[in-house]
């Protein structure tokens, strides 16, 4: 049996706060987000995914880097909010999906899972990267940014993801940081 945290507990969080996490507002965030557009080393990408997209702060600065990015969330709520943050953008759509089951298709040539994937158990984790990998294009990049410190309520610690990502992906390490709150590494696919 796989353990995740299920849509109803990112339901309640969006419900009892706007912006559970302070993406708008936290200078931890700022700095995250700077660096994780730094990973990308100035490259742009014709289709983009990104995977847990919250209120899409993130995202708008994901879509000056991709000509199309879809962004999808669980959370009704988050993908509300990022729709109206992003209406603007008429290159960037944003869905509500349960992932991995309602794995989009690609090709996408930059997928980014910025603290997802600690949400999923192992079991679950490797489920889902069976369904991302496949989707990468060639010269693609996965591009994945984790908390590091423990947490009460994660199946899995971001430390623990980017071991698991780095041990079973048959992608190419390209890029990392590893810092006292977050950890980024950028894989990439052989042309």
């Amino acid at each position: 049996m796989t353990e995740r945290l299920e849509r109803g507990y990112f339901e309640g969080l969006y419900e009892a706060d706007r912006d559970p996490w302070g993406f708008e507002t936290s200078a931890y965030e700022a700095e995250k987000y700077e660096r994780t557009i730094a990973a990308l080393e100035g490259r742009h990408f014709p289709r983009g995914l990104e995977v847990g997209c919250s209120i899409g702060v993130l995202t708008a600065m994901l879509s000056a880097h991709c000509d199309a990015l879809l962004a999808v969330d669980v959370s009704e709520l988050a993908v509300e909010r990022a729709g109206k943050r992003l209406a603007e953008l008429d290159h960037v759509r944003v869905e509500r999906r349960t992932l991995p089951e309602e794995m989009p298709a690609g090709p996408f040539d930059l997928i980014v899972c910025s603290e997802v994937l600690y949400y999923w158990d192992r079991e679950l984790l490797s489920a889902a990267l069976d369904e991302l990998e496949p989707e990468l294009a060639p010269g693609g990049s996965l591009l994945a940014v984790h908390w590091r410190p423990p947490t009460r309520t994660y199946p899995l610690r971001g430390d623990e993801v980017h071991e698991i990502l780095l041990e079973r992906s048959a992608l190419e390490p390209a890029w990392s940081a590893v810092e006292e709150r977050y950890r980024i590494d950028r894989l990439d696919r052989s042309r």
